[in-house]
Formats: C-alpha cells, sequence, structure tokens
C-alpha cells in the first residue's frame, strides 16, 4: 500500500472510529485521581467476555450512581455495585464483578492511598513494572492491563505509543504497519490512545474494515 493511501487510510480510520472508550464512557481523562480510577475500572469491565458498548454502559452507570473513586466503591454496599451494573446490562458477570470492583477500591485505597499516580511513581518509568502491579487487581487480566495503558497513555506519555497485540490487528486488517512508531507517524500528532482505540474497533467490528476502505478511497 502506498504512503499516501496509508495515510488516507488512517484519517479515514480516525474520521470514523477516532473515540476512546473512556470518552464514550464519560470520563474526561487527566491525570487526577478520580479519572484514573475510573478508567481503571473501565479496563475491567471492557476485559470480560461481553460486549464493549454494555461495558461502557455499565461503566456510565457506577459513576451515575457515585462510584466514581476508590472510597466510594469500597463503602457502596455489594447490592449497590451489583444493581448499578444490572442498570447498565452487565449481567451475566454481575456479581463476581461487584466483589471485584469492592476489593479491587480496597486495593487502591491501602496500597496507593486511593491515588493511582503513585503505582506510576514506584515504577519509575519502567513499564514491565507498571503491568506487574496492574496484573494484582481482581478481575484484571493481561487484556485489562492493555486497555489501561492503551488508554491512559494519553496522559502517562511515557508508555506511548502503546499498541498491544489488539490494536495491532486492526492495523494488519486494514493493510497498515505493524511497527508502534511508525503506526504513530502515520497519525500525524493524533493522541496514540485515539488511534489505538480506533484500530481496536475495526478489530472488533467485522463491518468496520470495509467502511474505512470505502471512506479512504474516496479522499
Amino acid at each position: 500500500m502506498a504512503r499516501t493511501t496509508r495515510r488516507a487510510t488512517v484519517r479515514a480510520l480516525l474520521d470514523l472510529y477516532g473515540r476512546t472508550y473512556a470518552d464514550e464512557a464519560g470520563i474526561r481523562l487527566t491525570d487526577t485521581p478520580q479519572p484514573l480510577y475510573r478508567l481503571l475500572v473501565l479496563a475491567g469491565l471492557l476485559s470480560a467476555r461481553i460486549r464493549a458498548g454494555v461495558a461502557v454502559a455499565a461503566a456510565r452507570e457506577l459513576s451515575a450512581a457515585g462510584l466514581r473513586s476508590p472510597r466510594a466503591m469500597a463503602e457502596a454496599t455489594w447490592q449497590q455495585r451489583v444493581d448499578a451494573l444490572g442498570r447498565g446490562g452487565y449481567r451475566r458477570y454481575d456479581e463476581r464483578t461487584a466483589t471485584q470492583l469492592g476489593d479491587g477500591a480496597e486495593l487502591v485505597r491501602t496500597r496507593y492511598g486511593g491515588d493511582l499516580r503513585r503505582m506510576r511513581a514506584r515504577a519509575g518509568g519502567d513499564l514491565g513494572e507498571v503491568r506487574r502491579e496492574l496484573r494484582e487487581f481482581p478481575g484484571l487480566g493481561p487484556a485489562g492491563v492493555d486497555i489501561f495503558l492503551r488508554e491512559a497513555q494519553a496522559v502517562w506519555p511515557e508508555s506511548a505509543p502503546y499498541f498491544d497485540a489488539k490494536t495491532l490487528q486492526g492495523a494488519a486488517l486494514l493493510g497498515l504497519p505493524d511497527s508502534p512508531a511508525r503506526l504513530a507517524r502515520l497519525a500525524d500528532g493524533t493522541d496514540p490512545s485515539v488511534l489505538a482505540a480506533a484500530l481496536v474497533r475495526v478489530a472488533l467490528d467485522k463491518h468496520a474494515v470495509a467502511a474505512v476502505k470505502e471512506a479512504a478511497a474516496g479522499r
């Protein structure tokens, strides 16, 4: 694929799917405690075998219920967490997830004083260490860690460009490079978290590849 065609493809991709999951969930991501914690919750919800739209809706319902901080989440009853998840349609895993959310909130409070920036500081720029610490959160497996870091790179630039296997799967489907650095260059300064989210949407939606290629061809 010619260089110009690749750039046209990326521009079409961003026009159609360039929205982070944090933005979709109503999280205005900044390097501050509450948005980072809400992103952690969202990453956990998205990592289950459930549609992304349902996970995002559940994150919105948890927020609407006031469960936006580790303290609020930990002090809520198990049933309050279950009910909020259920309102978002997150029913298949609601009971187990409600328990994990409570345990995870307590971990954020006891280990990091409610502030995930302390986890980042403890890692001292070592992305492997950040991944290791994230894996200790209940329900947050490798996929959830990737989701968190894909989105957090918007405010934790030392991890950028972060394009994991799911992101590169989307790139391959569009005939784009498999190199994170080359992908970032094709985006012409677009936040890599936005590009990563767009590529993931392509990997998850069988209709997205055709839509992007059609839009790119018309440029």
